[in-house]
């Protein structure tokens, strides 16, 4: 009896070592390959592009605007060249600077930067004898300022003759604004009255 219950053990399946409450594994799923998209400049050449493409870092496929920009005016193998000579650490630099340049030169054919530059220099000229004129009239106006003052403190000196005070006011350069100023001032209306009448 014995025997035979040791060949039914034998026969029988060996106990799972997952429990049944678990659930069953499910079938490994194959490899997902991510592919990336070519960069701006191999799309926009229709070429596969590569890990070790000199162009991707620089035109992603989400800006092809750049690419298209600077392949314009300079071309792809010329680009490519003038990156090659250039450090890494130079390239970004080279690339937006190529950009601006490609724009401006679509913008004007003739002069491209140098049009631009020369734009903004006139501009800059412009702006200087503006802010020079403005100085200028700041400083005379300071100047017809600081005169007005010393003139109207001589009135508390000069109450004794208003005449000669008066007449040293209208004969002073800056009259005009001398004389708005008196209009105003309360001090002076007595004196006034007897010119004008």
């Amino acid at each position: 009896m014995e025997s035979s219950d040791t060949g039914a053990s034998a026969s029988s399946p060996p106990p799972s070592p997952v429990p049944p409450s678990w659930p069953s594994p499910t079938p490994a799923l194959p490899l997902l390959v991510v592919v990336a998209s070519p960069c701006a400049a191999c799309k926009t050449l229709r070429r596969r592009c590569s890990e070790s493409c000199v162009l991707a870092p620089y035109f992603p496929p989400s800006d092809p605007a750049k690419f298209a920009i600077a392949h314009r005016v300079f071309g792809a193998s010329n680009i490519v060249k003038f990156l090659l000579t250039l450090p890494e650490s130079q390239r970004d630099d080279a690339v937006s600077s190529m950009i601006y340049e490609a724009s401006a030169r679509i913008r004007d054919p003739v002069y491209g930067c140098a049009g631009a530059i020369s734009q903004l220099q006139t501009q800059i000229t412009q702006l200087q004898a503006q802010l020079a004129k403005s100085q200028a009239e700041l400083i005379s106006m300071q100047i017809q300022r600081a005169n007005l003052m010393e003139q109207l403190h001589m009135t508390k000196s000069q109450e004794s003759c208003p005449q000669q005070f008066i007449e040293s006011l209208l004969n002073s350069p800056h009259d005009y604004q001398i004389n708005s100023c008196l209009d105003d001032y309360n001090g002076f209306g007595s004196f006034w009255e007897p010119l004008w009448t």
